[in-house]
């Protein structure tokens, strides 16, 4: 008897798990395939004619293509400013002067050394020739036995001393005109030109401030070319092998999100940025700022377009659904709810787009109303002991 109980519990928890089961599966079939389902509780949308894009979204700045930093080459009494900040200027312009009254000095000292050094060689070229002719006459004069070979060999002697002294001379000479060079150049590097043409971002110097440029350069003022603006964009390590060269791009700025500027990824730096063991990789856009519009530093939304499509038929990305037997949506006829089989292309996280099965203005549906008739205290399902 006991047995028999024992045999009789497990066949109804069997058939529990029958039923429920196959209520389950109904429920799902009814939910997703069903053709004749109400039309009542569903939402509809129409298919549309637009364009659609897939993206990654990133954030970053802007900066100048080519700037420059200008640095002082000698050390010295900044003596006059000719540019202000944000003044436009063009290559080899004047910007700064640096008191030169000490290079001026040692220049002039260097030019008066090398004048006397040249007089000396005038004076040995001089000596050269008298010893040549003597050691000449004396050479004469021994082989007639007029004079002792010692005194010979003496005239020889000096000639070659001479020559030495010259050689000696002309080196000093060069060495001095070279020093002079120098001379000249650190004179020239009081007055600062323009490296470049382009806008006065920033002057880090004022009138009367001394500077020390021996140890390292002091940077006196920073050039910059906002014709030609860089985008510099921070991308997820999940996202950067999407990125391509030559990969549309477009941004907005946080002034202005509505404009947006087109672009494209001129390159991928491997080094990455860690940041809060978040690893973060630089794309780097060019973008023409004939305007002005664009300046530096500014903060951008970035979009990079891994795919577009145009003039084509669109529907919300919750009207499809994707089975291993392909993708479909549930469209609205007038006998009913019909179930088609569609082709899809590009897809972003709220729309898709279709390739075949719909047409422009059908409508399909995009999900159920929510249930009203529950009690608000119920949180929207029926009470227990209810169905």
């Amino acid at each position: 008897m006991t047995g028999l109980k024992k045999s009789s519990g497990r066949w109804f928890w069997r058939l529990l798990i029958i039923v429920i089961v196959a209520g389950i599966s109904y429920a799902a079939y009814g939910y997703f395939f069903k053709s004749d389902s109400p039309q009542e509780n569903a939402l509809f949308a129409p298919v549309k004619l637009g364009s659609i894009e897939k993206t990654i979204v990133s954030t970053g700045s802007l900066e100048p293509k080519h700037y420059v930093e200008v640095g002082a080459q000698v050390s010295g009494q900044v003596e006059k400013i000719y540019v202000e900040e944000g003044q436009k200027v063009e290559m080899g312009q004047l910007l700064v002067e640096i008191d030169a009254t000490v290079f001026e000095t040692n220049l002039q000292q260097a030019e008066a050394s090398l004048e006397s050094k040249k007089a000396q060689l005038t004076q040995l070229e001089a000596e050269l020739k008298l010893a040549e002719l003597r050691a000449k006459r004396n050479q004469s004069l021994y082989e007639k036995q007029a004079v002792s070979e010692d005194t010979l060999v003496d005239s020889q002697t000096n000639v070659i001393v001479l020559k030495s002294k010259i050689q000696t001379s002309i080196a000093q000479i060069k060495a001095d005109e070279a020093g002079i060079e120098g001379d000249r150049a650190r004179l020239g590097y009081a007055k600062i030109y323009a490296p470049i043409s382009g806008t006065v971002a920033s002057i880090a110097v004022r009138e009367g401030q001394t500077l020390n440029a021996n140890q390292n350069a002091p940077v006196l003022l920073k050039i910059s070319d906002l014709s030609t603006m860089t985008l510099r964009a921070e991308v997820s390590e999940a996202d950067v092998t999407k990125l391509k060269q030559g990969m549309p791009v477009y941004f907005s700025t946080l002034g202005d999100s509505k404009k947006h500027w087109y672009t494209e990824v001129r390159q991928v730096l491997p080094t990455p940025n860690v940041v809060n063991d978040v690893v973060l990789y630089q794309a780097l856009m060019d973008i023409e700022n004939q305007n002005g519009q664009l300046m530096d530093s500014m903060t951008t939304q970035v979009f990079f377009v891994e795919e577009k499509a145009d003039n084509t038929l669109v529907v919300p990305l919750s009207a499809v659904r994707e089975t291993p037997r392909g993708a479909f949506a549930q469209l609205k006829t007038p006998q009913g709810i019909e179930r088609v089989k569609v082709k899809t292309g590009v897809k972003n996280r709220t729309q898709i787009e279709i390739l075949s099965g719909l047409e422009v203005d059908q409508e399909v549906i995009i999900g159920q109303k929510r249930n009203q008739t529950a009690a608000p205290s119920d949180g929207g399902f029926p009470r227990r002991g209810r169905f």
